[in-house]
């Protein structure tokens, strides 16, 4: 079985913990924890009849005073941003991220979740600005609330692994 290291990165407060959550147990919580650090949790998925491991690292929010430590990100296969859809600068937060982490990884598999999609209606990230994050990486809009997109998410991210090794 292969083993994949992904790494969920993005400002504070964006639902990173949540969308780990609703993917590795199937469960939401309103309850605010804040990751301090890292979290790894695991889960066995099956993509194109081949099954994968994700050690799935959930590392602490980065904003102007803390900036994620590229330790956590060494061995990563690929990553996700997360972005909320009612803070347009956590999408901007999570494009320089990008930037940082391919200097640090290269060019490895990476996708946007524009989290809280189930509040679609209040959200104050531009059209604009989505289309223009979309030309840089692929977009999917996620709600840990509903589960809307999750699975696809982490399984979008997965094939595009194995289709990079």
């Amino acid at each position: 079985m292969l083993q994949k290291k992904i790494c969920l990165l993005g400002a504070f407060s964006v639902g990173k913990t949540s969308l780990v959550q609703r993917f590795v147990e199937s469960m939401f919580s309103d309850k605010y924890l804040t990751t301090v650090g890292v979290k790894v949790d695991k889960k066995v998925l099956s993509v194109d009849d081949q099954d994968i491991k994700l050690m799935i690292w959930d590392l602490e929010g980065e904003d102007d005073y803390c900036k994620i430590n590229s330790s956590f990100l060494r061995g990563a296969a690929g990553y996700i941003l997360v972005a909320d859809g009612m803070r347009p600068q956590t999408l901007v937060t999570a494009l320089a991220i990008h930037e940082s982490s391919q200097a640090l990884l290269g060019q490895i598999p990476a996708i946007v979740a524009m989290n809280k999609a189930d509040l679609r209606a209040s959200w104050r990230v531009s059209e604009a600005d989505l289309q223009a994050a979309e030309a840089i990486l692929p977009v999917l809009y996620t709600s840990a609330k509903s589960g809307n997109n999750v699975d696809v998410l982490f399984s979008n991210l997965a094939q595009s692994m194995l289709q990079a090794k």
